[in-house]
This record gives C-alpha cells, sequence and structure tokens, in this order.
C-alpha cells in the first residue's frame, strides 16, 4: 500500500499532474511501472496528444502548445492512443437508471441500465390506462432516442452500416463491458455539410463497418435528441462528424481513448480503430481472464456448495435413518418388554386362579369328606358302593342305606380323582342314570341296596 501511493506521488511530482484519479489510471494502464509511465507520457507530451483529424484548418483543431496536462490527454502503454477520463453528467446516468436513479458508482448504475432496458423490452413504460409514469419515463426515453436515430440511419443508409444498438448510451456502455469489447460512439449532426459523405464513404464503407461489427459495439446519437446532446457536451464536440471510441471506468466516469472530429477517409479511420484495439487489447483481454476467473471461481464455489449440500443432505439421511433405526429398535424393544410383562402377569395370575381353585376344591374335598362322616361298619342296613372312574381306577365305600346318593356324589367329589365337576353316577344293569335330579332318594329307595356298582359317565 506505501508502495503503491510512493509511486502515485512521485509520479504526480514528475509529471505535474494534479488528478490522483487520472495518474493512478496511467499506472494501471503501465502495471504500476513507474519508469515506464513517466517515459511513456513525457514522449507523448512530446509528439502531441491531439486527436487524429483530416481538416487542416488551424481554426478546428486542438491548440499545439496545450500540454497534456492541461488537456487530460494521457497515453496508453503504447503512447499512440489517448486517454482521458471524462465524467458523464448525472443526467446521463440516471437517464438510464430511471427507478434507481439515485445509485452512485458504476455498479449500480451498470445494474440500472440493465433494469431500464429489460423494463422497456417487456412494456413495463406505460401506466394504468395508457398513460406514461412519471418514474418510467426517463427509463425508456434514451432507449426510444436511439432506436428512432437507429431507424433514421438505417433508412438513409440501407446497405453497409454499423450495427448500432437501440439503447440508451449507459446501457450500450453495460453491453461492450459485459461483452468485453470497446464501445464506437457516434454523434450524429444531420444539419452538418460534411456528415452525409462521411456516413456514405467512411462509416459506411464495407471495410469500416465489417471492423466496428466484429470487434466493437457501436452506439450512434442524434445531437439534437437530448442524450446525444449531453454525450457532445460530455465528450466536448467541437467538429462534426464526430466519433470516439471509449471504456468504462469507475463511479460515473469512461475512459477516452481515441476522438475523430471532422471529415476523415475510410483508411484513416481503419488504421485508428486497428491501433486502439490492438492497444488496448491487454485491458480487455485481462478483464475477460478476470471475468472468466470469477466464473470459474463462481461455478467452482457453486460445485463445492452444491457437493457440500448433498454430502450433508446425504449425512442428515444416514443420521435420520440411523435415528428412525434406533427408534424402531427401541420401540420393539419396548413392545416386547411389555408382552413380557403382560405373558408374566397372565401366567402369575393364572398360577394364582389355578391355585385358589385347587385350594377352594380342597377344602370343597375336606368338606365333603367331613360331611360323610366315618365309613359304617358291615350289616344288614349297610350298604356297599363299588364306583369306577373313566380312567379305570375303582374305589368303595360302606354307606348306611338310608343315605342319599347326594352322599355318593360327595364321596366322589372328596376323592379329588376327576379334574371336572360336570359328571353323573350310572349303573350297569339295568342302565340307570342318576343325575342330579335323584339325588335326594336314598339307596335303598334308589334300588342301591345292600350293594351297588356306579361308574362315573363325564357329561
Amino acid at each position: 500500500m506505501v508502495d503503491v501511493a510512493d509511486k502515485l506521488a512521485c509520479f504526480q511530482a514528475v509529471t505535474g499532474l494534479e488528478d490522483p484519479d487520472l495518474c493512478t489510471e496511467i499506472l494501471q494502464a503501465h502495471g504500476w511501472d513507474l519508469e515506464l509511465a513517466i517515459s511513456s507520457f513525457t514522449s507523448s507530451n512530446q509528439s502531441s496528444a491531439s486527436t487524429i483529424t483530416s481538416d487542416s484548418d488551424p481554426r478546428d483543431s486542438l491548440d499545439p502548445t496545450q500540454s497534456a496536462s492541461s488537456s487530460g490527454l494521457v497515453p496508453a502503454p503504447n503512447p499512440s492512443i489517448a486517454w482521458k477520463l471524462v465524467t458523464l453528467p448525472f443526467s446521463v446516468i440516471s437517464g438510464s437508471l430511471g427507478l434507481v436513479s439515485g445509485a452512485v458508482g458504476l455498479g449500480l448504475w451498470a445494474a440500472g441500465g440493465v433494469l431500464s432496458y429489460s423494463l422497456g423490452m417487456i412494456g413495463l413504460g406505460q401506466g394504468r390506462g395508457g398513460e406514461s409514469s412519471a418514474r418510467l419515463v426517463s427509463v425508456s426515453a434514451a432507449a426510444s432516442e436511439a432506436m428512432e436515430f437507429v431507424a433514421a440511419f438505417e433508412r438513409d443508409f440501407p446497405t453497409t452500416r454499423p450495427n448500432f444498438v437501440g439503447e440508451g448510451f449507459m446501457d450500450a456502455l453495460q453491453r461492450s463491458r459485459n461483452s468485453f469489447k470497446l464501445l464506437f460512439v457516434y454523434l450524429h449532426s444531420p444539419d452538418h455539410p460534411d456528415s452525409p459523405v462521411f456516413c456514405e464513404r467512411t462509416l459506411c464503407s464495407e471495410a469500416v463497418a465489417a471492423f466496428v461489427n466484429e470487434n466493437f459495439v457501436a452506439w450512434g446519437a442524434d445531437i439534437r435528441a437530448s442524450e446525444g446532446f449531453k454525450m457532445s457536451n460530455s465528450l466536448k464536440a467541437s467538429r462534426f462528424p464526430f466519433c470516439a471510441v471509449v471504456m468504462p471506468t469507475t463511479n460515473q466516469r469512461i475512459a477516452l481513448l481515441q476522438q475523430v472530429e471532422g471529415p476523415t477517409s475510410p483508411e484513416e479511420m481503419l488504421t485508428m480503430l486497428q491501433k486502439v484495439l490492438e492497444e488496448s487489447s491487454p485491458v480487455l483481454v485481462a478483464a475477460r481472464l478476470d471475468a472468466e476467473e470469477r466464473r470459474n471461481n463462481m461455478r467452482l464455489r457453486e460445485e463445492q456448495d452444491a457437493a457440500y449440500r448433498a454430502a450433508l443432505e446425504a449425512d442428515q439421511a444416514r443420521e435420520r435413518q440411523r435415528r428412525e433405526e434406533q427408534e424402531r429398535l427401541e420401540r420393539e424393544a419396548a413392545e416386547a418388554e411389555q408382552k413380557r410383562k403382560e405373558e408374566e402377569e397372565a401366567h402369575e395370575r393364572a398360577a394364582r386362579e389355578a391355585a385358589e381353585k385347587e385350594a377352594a376344591r380342597a377344602r370343597m374335598r375336606e368338606q365333603k369328606a367331613l360331611s360323610l362322616g366315618d365309613e359304617p361298619e358291615k350289616g344288614p342296613s349297610v350298604t356297599q358302593v363299588l364306583v369306577r372312574f373313566p380312567t379305570g381306577e375303582r374305589k368303595e365305600r360302606r354307606f348306611h342305606s338310608t343315605a342319599t346318593i347326594q352322599s355318593v356324589y360327595d364321596y366322589v367329589d372328596s376323592l379329588g380323582c376327576l379334574e371336572v365337576e360336570d359328571y353323573s353316577l350310572v349303573s350297569n344293569f339295568p342302565r340307570v342314570t342318576y343325575g342330579r335330579d335323584k339325588q335326594s332318594l336314598s339307596l335303598k329307595e334308589a334300588g342301591l341296596h345292600p350293594q351297588a356298582s356306579l361308574f362315573v359317565e363325564l357329561n
């Protein structure tokens, strides 16, 4: 930073130029080579920084004694190109800005130029009911004037001609910036006697028109129109026909690389354009390479961002899948645990119920065994009863003949040989079923005295 400031101060001291921006532009054009910049400036000062003109009238030419420091003309790396910084009036800038006319800086007015051109192309220059919007008048005015000039020029010179763009100066300047070309400017004075011949023989000559169309962005304006008049004042056009080659710099300024005033032959015009293009090519190539590098860096960043987003999304998907799998396993484990607990509870409940049922049956057997009393001794009033079970097991007991059949049922129940409660006692010969309706009969009344053989029949 200190080295740059020292070079700037030294260059100002040697050349006598006071404008620091102008000195910075010169040094930048020479790659900040202080010796080369001073040598180029002094050699250009000795050889004159005047513009090309074919008219020898001294009244129409620049003062040969005028120094480069007073005229503002500064050589590029090759002293044949005259560099001059021109500050554009706010009216020219705002003419292409319109909606953002309050913005400052090249970046903002360039963006505004594109915006104004786009709005004009899609027809947003009209308000409701066909009335023009006051805020959009300036957006379409410059483009409208440019299109009128192009239409008139094509009508007067219908064959070979430069392809002038039908848009305002700022939009054309931005177009040249985007395409990495210089801007060829033609200011047309219809009332000047030299204009028709210059246009027909020089500007519309096949060689000049083809060279301009291939290597430049061409913009033209009628000086009777608003923007044409403003640009003639900004470029200080003193004679017509007037042509210039400019390029955008910074803020509201442009670099005037060369200008042609008065009648000029096609050969002189072509030579001037070739020289300007040749000696400006390093700047244009550097700008193109810088833009390409920015695009590559942007594309690389976008690819890196896309790869990062893809990796992030993949990680998030894996994490989501892992979390879902973990949740599923936890859910299944919880369900299995819940099922195990339910089964344990059911088993415990069944065991408890079985135990309770078995205890109840044991109590019931005990109670029925107690209700039977002691087994009587053999005697004429005692009945011998044999009971056979489905398993083949046999049990025998003596009962008083006055005991009821219910007593026999109680005896069977007290033995605990049956797992069921629904059964009947049946005799074989004759076959008689002693169901619940006959349980109140005594053994003697039922015909089972003095002895009986009964078997258990499950219902």
